[in-house]
């Protein structure tokens, strides 16, 4: 049988993407995130301690709509990125290892990290 022209592994086309898949890459998307998004904290931390003068001028650049966008898709990454975390945790614990388990776990991921979101922003604003 000749295989030569035939790839090794199926390319990632030939599969529909899972809920389980799709949580892996927003796991990993969100940590890259959170790390970037790490820049705007210690802009605000070296502001704070700068004095008063430069915390109010950053502080009207924090409060613009896009920037105000980036910190509420930051603060999505944050609470998704640790409840996936902790659903990891689950799993090596060995708790939720079969198919209705990890999706069960991985709809509440993303139910309880967009309401935990919704809850900061709204006690905030």
């Amino acid at each position: 049988m000749a295989t030569d022209n035939r790839p090794i592994s199926p390319h990632l086309q030939v599969y529909r993407p899972q809920l389980t898949s799709v949580l892996s890459i927003s796991h990993r998307i969100s940590g890259v995130l959170l790390s970037i998004g790490l820049v705007l904290v210690v802009a605000w931390l070296l502001a704070l301690a700068a004095g008063p003068e430069r915390f109010a001028a950053l502080s009207g650049f924090l409060a613009s709509v896009p920037v105000l966008l980036v910190l509420v898709a930051w603060t999505a990454a944050l609470f998704y990125h640790l409840l996936n975390g902790i659903r990891h945790l689950l799993w090596d614990a060995g708790w939720l290892l079969d198919l209705r388990g990890a999706y069960a776990s991985g709809w509440t991921v993303v139910g309880l990290a967009g309401a935990l979101t919704v809850i900061a922003w709204g006690v905030w604003l």
